[in-house]
């Protein structure tokens, strides 16, 4: 069954004690940055255990690691990329060895998500991220153009690489979409950005774990139906970013879950039909009154709103199942 959890970052924060008090004890982690010691690597064995024995002494069970070492070298098939593809391997390795099921990842070139306004006035005086792709810096990267196949070509050199120690080690590369999905961006291409594409990554080297993060807020800027691209892709999904946006890929703004274009209750209907087993978090929420907006997206009085919303969601759709 389909379960809630919540991005909980390695470094203990007030979200730590929020989410538990919402009922959430599973967490989307992220990497040992601020936790090695004297010639210790990022992904090595020792730190990532730290890691996961910190969050399960604070009552948290690590799902997901939604973190990368760095990897544009790879992704722009410059030298030094077999030092980095080498960096995942033992990532993934140790994450097998530990029991973490999935690991989050992305292929956006020199820069991730990508918003031009981090506090767009929203419901009740709230503020939400929104982009603009006018508005975008000419500065937003140094490095120069480079075209998809460019990437895809660079994306098949990663995954031939990478797949087959994931499929050793039990643990789903999950592709998390270009944010926006729009290409290009300052003359960097973007390639996880339409359903097409992601049929094409699904069909680029066959694997059971090679899989999807379905984050609904990209994902309904290349659909108007996301609740059958949902069950077309099916058990694909090993991961889900419930959040929903009002606008296009060009021009868009985030919403609070209840209030975006996307009918979220026919998404965890979709999510039921599919039969996915893994989990959800709550993601990209607002600023509200008497928060700091200093992580825009990730403030933590707005995530209460979004876990008691989709708890709302899921205990509906999943109840109706069980009387049935």
């Amino acid at each position: 069954m389909l379960e809630i959890a919540e991005f909980i970052s390695p470094t203990p924060s007030p979200v730590w004690k929020l989410a538990q008090q919402a009922g959430v004890n599973l967490a989307v982690g992220g990497l040992p940055f601020d936790m090695l010691q004297a010639n210790e690597q990022l992904c090595d064995y020792a730190p990532l255990l730290r890691m996961k024995q910190s969050y399960e002494a604070a009552g948290f069970k690590l799902v997901v690691i939604e973190a990368r070492p760095p990897l544009n070298k790879a992704k722009r098939g410059l030298p030094g990329r077999d030092e980095e593809i080498a960096t995942v391997c033992t990532l993934i390795e140790n994450m097998g060895r530990l029991g973490i099921p999935v690991w989050c990842y992305e292929w956006m070139t020199d820069f991730n998500w990508v918003r031009t306004n981090m506090a767009t006035p929203s419901r009740g005086g709230s503020v939400v991220t929104s982009f603009d792709i006018n508005d975008v810096p000419a500065d937003l990267t140094s490095n120069p153009p480079i075209d998809e196949e460019a990437l895809w070509s660079n994306l098949d050199y990663f995954l031939k690489r990478v797949l087959p120690v994931a499929e050793r080690a039990n643990v789903k590369l999950s592709m998390h979409p270009d944010d926006p999905p729009l290409s290009p961006i300052r003359g960097v291409g973007r390639i996880m950005r339409s359903i097409e594409n992601y049929q094409r990554l699904i069909d680029f080297v066959p694997s059971p774990m090679n899989t999807i993060t379905m984050c609904q807020g990209n994902f309904t800027l290349m659909t108007d139906d996301l609740p059958r691209e949902i069950r077309k892709f099916g058990n694909k999904i090993s991961f889900i970013h419930f959040r929903d946006v009002r606008g296009v890929p060009t021009r868009f703004e985030e919403t609070w879950h209840d209030a975006g274009k996307t009918d979220m209750l026919a998404c965890m209907k979709a999510y039921r039909d599919i039969g996915f087993e893994g989990v959800l978090r709550p993601d990209h929420v607002p600023t509200v009154e008497g928060d700091s907006n200093d992580h825009a997206g990730y403030s933590a009085f707005g995530r209460l709103y979004a876990i008691g919303y989709i708890r709302g969601l899921l205990e509906a759709v999943y109840a109706n199942e069980a009387i049935q």
